[in-house]
């Protein structure tokens, strides 16, 4: 099945690409604007580029293969253009990095995990990417991040799919960070951590398809606040777990409203959560319309 969803990715046709603002936590990340802009093709030019000191708008072309996680400095746009951009092999790792915009592109066998934003990193956007067989995590926000957007990206049967907060030890970093938005992502066929969370509120879960999602969906742990709002959960057995704890961690906080559950179990939800409008403003979309709205524009190709 997998080879399958490969194939349909490198057949997906080339669009072009639509000017567009990050939103949620990660509003007013801006990336590389005010650099040059360079496009590279190969593992030398992109790694160079990613470590380039100042505002750099970096158009990866084709497939590149790297090697584990490789670090981006502070002021990039990473944009995937042409036909079928693709990171293979390996992925990104944001160390006290900030500004920074990872864009349309498709990341397959990454050895560890394709996105790690960590150690106080912040105001990163990670919007219509496409993650395939990770073998660790394919987004990890961890080490007190703060402010990020994940939006319209699509994990293809990924497992790990999104872990916040690395660690039950970790409150003395994580405590007052970990301030995420996630929404319009298709989590496709996708076993569990869609996020898993420890110590982050709010983070904010909203308009995401849950399509057969093996383990569960949401989990809220060690006195996390999660807000989870208007998505959609198809034959999904555990939406949420947060007060009665999740394996080893400590129960959470989750607020659900305006959810579809389809051929799925119930939302463990109870105590109050910092309100993500307290932050920033946002619509919603009608949850009932969340799987064809998610399912059409989600995804590497998709803007």
């Amino acid at each position: 099945m997998m080879h399958a969803i490969v194939s349909l990715l490198l057949a997906l046709p080339a669009v072009p690409l639509q000017a567009a603002a990050a939103d949620g936590f990660a509003a007013g990340t801006t990336g590389g604007v005010g650099g040059a802009t360079v496009v590279v093709d190969t593992t030398d030019e992109l790694l160079t580029a990613i470590d380039t000191v100042g505002p750099l708008i970096i158009q990866v072309s084709g497939t590149i293969a790297i090697t584990s996680k490789q670090g981006v400095r502070p002021n990039k746009t990473i944009l995937g253009v042409g036909s079928n951009p693709t990171i293979t092999g390996g992925g990104f790792d944001f160390y006290r990095s900030s500004n920074v915009i990872v864009r349309n592109l498709t990341f397959v066998d990454a050895e560890d995990d394709a996105i790690n934003v960590g150690q106080q990193s912040h105001h990163i956007w990670i919007d219509h990417n496409t993650f395939v067989r990770p073998v660790d995590g394919s987004i990890d926000i961890v080490r007190g991040a703060d402010y990020v957007t994940v939006s319209w990206n699509h994990f293809a049967g990924t497992d790990k799919s999104m872990l916040i907060g690395h660690s039950d030890g970790a409150s003395g970093t994580d405590v007052g960070h970990l301030k995420v938005t996630i929404h319009h992502n298709w989590f496709d066929g996708s076993r569990q951590r869609h996020p898993r969370v420890r110590f982050g509120e709010p983070v904010h879960v909203y308009n995401n398809y849950f399509d057969g999602n093996e383990l569960y969906g949401i989990a809220s742990t060690m006195n996390a606040g999660v807000v989870a709002e208007a998505n959609y959960f198809a034959n999904v057995p555990y939406p949420c777990f947060s007060t009665g704890g999740y394996a080893d961690s400590g129960p959470g906080r989750l607020v659900q409203r305006s959810n579809v559950f389809t051929s799925s179990g119930t939302c463990q939800a109870g105590g109050t959560v910092a309100e993500p409008s307290a932050y920033y403003s946002y619509t919603l979309d009608p949850a009932a319309s969340v799987p064809s709205l998610v399912q059409a524009g989600a995804g590497a190709g998709r803007i």
